[in-house]
């Protein structure tokens, strides 16, 4: 090669392939750089299903993506957290599939609180103490809300997985959506004048044609501290707490907690759960209508049950028609037998005194012996009253052997054996065809 054509050959740059640059890049950087420990602010950390970190750490003047694998991720004692100041050690190298610069962390540790975060801490502070966290000011949630109320981005995720979760659930209960912005700095100002829009419309519940609104969700998928920021304005959360009704915030997932969290009457871990929490399934309520109609059910039927027992005690105290018979057959005899006797003593008592006093005394006599008469007549209507007949004449029979012995229970009688019924204006002739027990 001539002098000219190797002076030629120098003026034209070299033509690098795509990932030939990289690996080159990537090799000056080990050389140069490797290992480098960096300081900076944690913000959008995500952990993979396979165990591997992924965020970014920043500072004022620059932002680097740094990825975790899953041996590095497991040696950590805490769980980092976007705002947060750490300290990475590892390598910086490139991915070549997109040419991004990238460190690859060996180790992470804390080394303070982030600027961010500390303000997240500041305003917190300042807000529990004046009592906007006070767990007695939260109210419970209603059971079957009447309307619900949603408060985020109309171009959300989050207002597709709350309609679809309501939708689901309850479809019947009607759903108000008062849009609003919910990341960047006017998110604050238009989520206070969304909630303030249905807190109006909770206020005015029962006058016509106003819908009703017993709680409100406010919710907002996930993202870095930095995108969730909103959620800790201090006029966001002050108007949370003046809401006429319940408040749930379901805002990021369930490892994202904001200011609203505290303030809110509920925290939900994702949107989805908040609107969960207000939409009790239908089938639930059709399910505890079935348990009660059950319990209603069983308790007529031991009311019954109840009231049959009663109805089986009356009727052994009352006994049998022939037993009652009987007994008054025993009393009337009895009283019929005393009164004889009575009878009797009184005659010959009077008879005596008359025999013993005056001829004077004779009127008297009579008049006694007449009222003693009244009273035997009485006393003769009595028993009438008590005569078995009457029974009969209500609609009682006397069942007896042609003998005329009384039958009481059912084993006294064969079958085929001739009886009388006795009635009460004359005797019937039966015959037992087939005995049966009570």
């Amino acid at each position: 090669m001539s002098f000219f054509d190797h002076a030629s050959a120098l003026a034209q740059p070299r033509v690098w392939d795509v990932g030939a640059l990289c690996r080159a890049i990537a090799d000056s950087l080990e050389a140069r750089f490797n290992p480098v420990t960096v300081r900076g602010e944690i913000t959008g950390f995500s952990r993979a299903g396979s165990g591997h970190c992924y965020f970014s750490i920043k500072d004022a003047a620059g932002q680097l993506r740094c990825a975790m694998f899953r041996r590095a991720a497991m040696a950590m004692d805490f769980t980092p957290r976007d705002g947060e100041l750490v300290e990475v050690r590892g390598k910086l190298g490139v991915y070549e599939q997109r040419g991004d610069l990238q460190l690859i962390v060996d180790s992470l540790q804390r080394a303070g609180q982030g600027a961010l975060f500390e303000q997240f801490l500041r305003v917190k502070a300042q807000l529990e103490a004046q009592g906007l966290f006070d767990a007695a000011r939260k109210r419970p949630l209603p059971v079957m809300p009447r309307g619900i109320g949603v408060v985020t981005s109309l171009g959300a995720a989050a207002l597709h997985d709350v309609a679809t979760a309501l939708r689901r659930r309850v479809p019947h209960i009607p759903v108000l959506i008062a849009p609003s912005l919910v990341q960047g700095g006017e998110a604050p100002a238009s989520i206070v004048q969304a909630l303030t829009q249905l807190y109006a419309l909770a206020q005015r519940q029962g006058q016509a044609g106003v819908p009703p609104v017993d709680v409100i969700l406010l919710v907002r998928g996930g993202g870095s501290m930095e995108d969730l920021w909103a959620f800790n304005d201090e006029q966001v959360a002050r108007t949370i707490v003046q809401s006429p009704v319940p408040v749930i915030c379901g805002v990021g997932h369930e490892t994202d907690f904001t200011i609203a969290d505290f303030c809110a009457d509920l925290r939900a871990p994702t949107p989805t759960a908040a609107a969960e929490l207000v939409a009790l399934p239908r089938q639930n309520w059709l399910d505890g209508l079935t348990l009660m109609e059950q319990r209603i059910q069983s308790g007529v039927l031991r009311q019954i049950d109840k009231n049959a027992q009663r109805l089986d005690a009356t009727a052994v105290r009352l006994g049998r028609p022939s037993q009652q018979m009987a007994h008054q057959r025993l009393h009337l005899s009895q009283l019929k037998q005393r009164a004889h006797h009575g009878l009797l003593m009184k005659m010959q008592q009077h008879l005596h005194r008359h025999q013993a006093l005056q001829t004077g005394f004779a009127q008297k006599t009579v008049q006694h012996l007449k009222a003693q008469r009244q009273w035997v007549a009485q006393m003769q209507q009595r028993m009438e009253l008590l005569n078995p007949l009457r029974v009969l004449e209500r609609g009682y029979s006397v069942l007896t052997t042609q003998s005329g012995q009384v039958i009481s229970r059912v084993e006294q009688a064969a079958v085929g054996a001739p009886l009388k019924a006795v009635l009460a204006d004359g005797v019937l002739d039966v015959t037992v065809t087939q005995p049966k027990l009570l």
